[in-house]
């Protein structure tokens, strides 16, 4: 069975300005790579569909969707914090980028897709249930758990975080939610300063300090976040797959490679094919060097589905 390969034209036409590091090209170079690793006939396109107003309410609130809606502009910006902001294209690629979730939950559940991923932008994983930031509007991979418990029935699900910045907005969300599973690494002391506070056996978040490598990273996967998933026992894991912290990355200062992510990758398909059911589904959030972005990815992508 092949992997799912969501995405949608919107997503490549939000943009917050010139010189902003979450840009479109990024889409691109994953796109560009695809074709000349040819990992193209690994996948089945799927355009993403637009997050209905119910999807968002499990994880966002009404007021806060409202006035999103409200502050989109006809042109120009609104910006809604130093790094966020808003253009014409961004409140339809993020009902696009979230849809994309809720398309991909359903494709896994339903068997009629080994694995997915969505490559989508603006990314989710800041994104708080009240609060737009970190180039965030709505959090994709919260809106996608919650339709796999919501409307799949699953009883328990996992999130895994790999993205150098901590999932503040998916632990906003689900932190007094059972039913939850939250794994990640991030670099600390860093944006947004959050995720040493409130660890539990739900909430694996771990920091790691400035220049940590491999070896740090592999220790964390094998000796906290396996161990976590074993004794939770998910019936589906969702990747917040941010590609920041890689060496080549300037915007943070871990050195992760493109193996990393091959294997973290690999670790997790191997867990959820004994516990899970292999369903697994990957929502893009960080990198921006786009070369270890694009190299990353197709990494990652290869082994959602080799094997």
């Amino acid at each position: 069975m092949s992997l799912a390969f969501i995405t949608h034209p919107e997503c490549s036409l939000h943009e917050m300005g010139e010189g902003h590091p979450e840009r479109p090209e990024r889409l691109a170079a994953i796109e560009d790579k695809l074709i000349a690793s040819r990992l193209e006939q690994l996948v089945v396109r799927y355009q993403a569909p637009e997050v209905a107003r119910e999807q968002l309410l499990r994880v966002h609130d009404a007021a806060y969707i409202a006035a999103l809606e409200r502050l989109a502009p006809i042109d120009g910006y609104v910006q809604l914090d130093p790094d966020t902001a808003m253009n014409s294209h961004t409140w339809p690629a993020a009902l696009r980028a979230a849809g994309a979730g809720v398309l991909a939950t359903d494709l896994v559940v339903e068997g009629k897709a080994e694995a997915a991923f969505c490559a989508v932008r603006p990314p989710g994983h800041h994104a708080e249930r009240s609060r737009a930031m970190g180039f965030c509007f709505f959090n994709n991979v919260a809106v996608a758990a919650a339709h796999a418990l919501a409307h799949h029935r699953l009883e328990r699900v996992a999130i895994v975080d790999f993205d150098v910045h901590h999932g503040n907005g998916t632990e906003d969300i689900f932190r007094d939610e059972p039913r939850v599973l939250m794994v990640s690494i991030f670099q600390h002391p860093f944006y947004p300063g959050s995720g040493v506070e409130g660890r539990s056996e739900r909430m694996v978040n771990v920091p790691l300090p400035a220049g940590s490598a491999s070896r740090e990273f592999r220790a964390v996967v094998s000796g906290q976040w396996l161990p976590a998933l074993e004794r939770f026992q998910p019936q589906m894991i969702f990747f917040s797959a941010g590609f920041d912290a890689h060496r080549d990355d300037v915007m943070a200062m871990l050195a992760l490679t493109d193996s990393d992510y091959g294997w973290v990758t690999q670790q997790i398909r191997d867990f959820a094919r004994g516990s899970a059911q292999g369903r697994m589904v990957s929502m893009l959030e960080g990198g921006y060097d786009l070369d270890a972005l694009a190299r990353s990815v197709a990494a990652h992508i290869e082994n959602l589905v080799d094997g």
